[in-house]
Parts: C-alpha cells; sequence; structure tokens
C-alpha cells in the first residue's frame, strides 16, 4: 500500500511515509508504471475508497481526474506510449474529481536515481471559493486575450495598411478590406457585450423590459437576418410563421440573444438542418404558462456525460473557439424570464436545446 520511500534530507533523516501521511493535503503517488503506490488518508477520504482498493490501479482509474471536454486528465495531459504519468504540469490546474467537485491538482516528479522514468506525487486539494474565483478570473483574462488578439490584429493590420497605401489599391480591394475591418469590429462589439451580460447576471444587476412578443415573428425575423448574413435558407427548417400568433412574454432583445445563440451553436457545431420548433402553451411545473421552443441539429449530438457541463461558464468541450459563455448565457437569460432550458438528443440525430418562456408576466406585475 505504500511507495518506496522518498530520500530524505541528510541533515534530518525522516520517514517520507509518515511525512506524506502528515501533510494537510491529498497526496497519490504514481510510479513509474503509471500505477499507484501509495495514498495517504485524506486522499483515500476524498476519493472515498479505502487505500488498499486504490493501490496498484492505473492512475486514470484511481483518479478520474476530467477535464473541461469530461475526457480523462492524464490522458490528455500527455502520457506516453509507455502509459507513463505525465511528469512536468505547466502549473495547478483546476479539474473534476467526479463524486467530489472540483479540485486544485498539481503533479511533481519524485527524483529517481536510475534512469528510468520518475514516480510523480499527485497533490489535490479542494479550492475555497476564493481560489475558485482566482482560477476563474486568470481563466477569463487568458480567454479574453485570446478572443480579443485576432480582430485586433485584423482591424489594425487592414485599417494601417488602407493609411499607408490607400492609392496602391483598387476599389474591390478597399471594399473587402473595410468590410473585414467591419465584420472584427462587429465581433469584438458581441464579445465585449457577451462579457459584460455575464457579469450583470452573476451581479444580479441584468436589466430586462419583457412584453407581450409574438414568438414566431421573432423567429421568422431571426432566421431571416441569419440568411441576409449570408447563411443557405435550406438550412433552416422553419414553417410556423403561418400558425398565427403565439405570445410570450419577454424582454425583445433578450429572446433574440437566445435564439442567436443556439442557432449560431448548431450552424457552428452541429451538421444538416437547423430545426426551429414551437409548442402550444402548456402549464410548467410549478403551474405556470410556458411555451417551449427548441432549436436542434442533425449533428453528431452531445454526450450525456456532457451535458450537465455544457451550461457551465467557460465549458468548450473539446473545441477553444469561443470564450465558453455562450451557453452559460443563454441559461441565465432563460432563467430570468422565468423558464427552462434542456438539452437532449434531435430526433434526426444531433443536439436538440428546448427552453420555456412564461407567456404572462410573473404575479408581482400583474
Amino acid at each position: 500500500m505504500t511507495a518506496d520511500p522518498l530520500p530524505a534530507s541528510a541533515s534530518a533523516p525522516l520517514d517520507a511515509r509518515a511525512v506524506l501521511a502528515a501533510l494537510p493535503d491529498c497526496v497519490v503517488v504514481v510510479g513509474p508504471d503509471g500505477r499507484v503506490t501509495f495514498v495517504n488518508d485524506r486522499a483515500a477520504r476524498l476519493l472515498r475508497r479505502p487505500a488498499q482498493d486504490v493501490v496498484g490501479l492505473s492512475a486514470c482509474d484511481a483518479i478520474p481526474l476530467e477535464d473541461d471536454a469530461g475526457a480523462c486528465w492524464w490522458e490528455q495531459a500527455g502520457e506516453g506510449e509507455d502509459e507513463r504519468p505525465v511528469e512536468t504540469p505547466p502549473r495547478e490546474r483546476l479539474l473534476t474529481l467526479p463524486g467530489a467537485g472540483h479540485v486544485l491538482v498539481s503533479v511533481a516528479p519524485i527524483p529517481s536515481t536510475g534512469s528510468g522514468p520518475p514516480a510523480v506525487a499527485v497533490l489535490l486539494r479542494v479550492p475555497m471559493d476564493g481560489q475558485r474565483l482566482e482560477t476563474g478570473t486568470a481563466e477569463l483574462l487568458s480567454i479574453v486575450a485570446h478572443e480579443l488578439r485576432s480582430p485586433l490584429s485584423s482591424v489594425r493590420t487592414f485599417s494601417d495598411t488602407l493609411l499607408r497605401r490607400w492609392e496602391r489599391f483598387t476599389d474591390g480591394q478597399r471594399k473587402l478590406m473595410v468590410e473585414t475591418i467591419a465584420s472584427d469590429s462587429q465581433r469584438l462589439f458581441r464579445l465585449l457585450n457577451e462579457l459584460l451580460d455575464v457579469s450583470r447576471l452573476d451581479s444580479s444587476r441584468l436589466r430586462m423590459s419583457p412584453r407581450p412578443l409574438d414568438v414566431r415573428a421573432v423567429i421568422s425575423s431571426h432566421v431571416s437576418r441569419l440568411v441576409r448574413a449570408g447563411h443557405d435558407r435550406e438550412r433552416f427548417d422553419w414553417w410556423e410563421a403561418d400558425r398565427g400568433r403565439l405570445e410570450v412574454w419577454a424582454d425583445a432583445d433578450r429572446l433574440d440573444q437566445i435564439l442567436a445563440n443556439l442557432a449560431e451553436n448548431a450552424l457552428m457545431h452541429g451538421e444538416g438542418r437547423v430545426t426551429v420548433t414551437t409548442e402550444e402553451p402548456a402549464l410548467d411545473a410549478y403551474g405556470v404558462s410556458v411555451v417551449a421552443i427548441s432549436v436542434a441539429d442533425q449533428g453528431s449530438g452531445i454526450d450525456p456525460a456532457l451535458r450537465p457541463k455544457i451550461f457551465e461558464k467557460f465549458w468548450h468541450g473539446t473545441e477553444r473557439g469561443s470564450t465558453g459563455l455562450g451557453l452559460y448565457l443563454v441559461k441565465g437569460l432563460v432563467e430570468a424570464h422565468g423558464g427552462h432550458i434542456t438539452v437532449g438528443d434531435a430526433p434526426g440525430g444531433g443536439a436538440l436545446f428546448r427552453f420555456t418562456i412564461p407567456t404572462v408576466p410573473p404575479p408581482d406585475l400583474r
């Protein structure tokens, strides 16, 4: 149940096992073969398994740490072909341990006198709220910097080129560069608005002006805008515009924001046609009259194991092409209306997002 003793200081020889057992952190030692050789009592309690049941297991089985995509972090972190655990992680990471929630993880190599790969000590800590906030802030700064860099670089390059070499370009070339600047400026504007809205949601300062709206007219208008923006009309399966008015109680801009995020998410990550449907008013679990709207695609869908994560802030899945705030914002906006959103399987394959919007104002506004 224990690893080979770690080398102790010549001036103060100590039993390595006793030192590891006394540490306030959870400690797991993984040998050169990628299997657990030592677990201290705190780690055993965190893993909710007796230490003797953990020793001998592979690192991925013993400590099933998951990244944002729900994948085994040991595999993503760079285990070699010989199944050795990662030796030198870049920094302490906030990961998910099934059954325990978020944990802060760091891995340190244990010096070895041999020529083979060293064993590693895995330290696990349950973060306090302040640590979660600090980690989230660092992640946000990294994401914002990454997202701003590309459009800002484009705007700077094209505007500088036009200013210095205006006369060298044809009208068509100038128009293309100006259109690129306008497109990237709009991308920046949307990113900043998204960040501001998330901040308002988190601080309960989001302002809304709900009123009676025809949700079918809103959807029709949104589909028309996407087609004008260059998307093929054949990619949209929307045929309910002639079924008459279907009224909901919603903020027009926020409802359009919800639809925009879900539709663009389906266009970007899904395949085939994007189907938008509405249901007739019905009572929800709280006895409130609501209309349900669904947005479905024909892609590969979303793994059921990942569905609890997709509405979390900064969730990206296996792709890093966005801020990871879109679905978090959608969920917040739906709930701000008094609705609810779920994700499941579309009838023809792919992902189906279904959300509800009340048809009447809340009791205190009547």
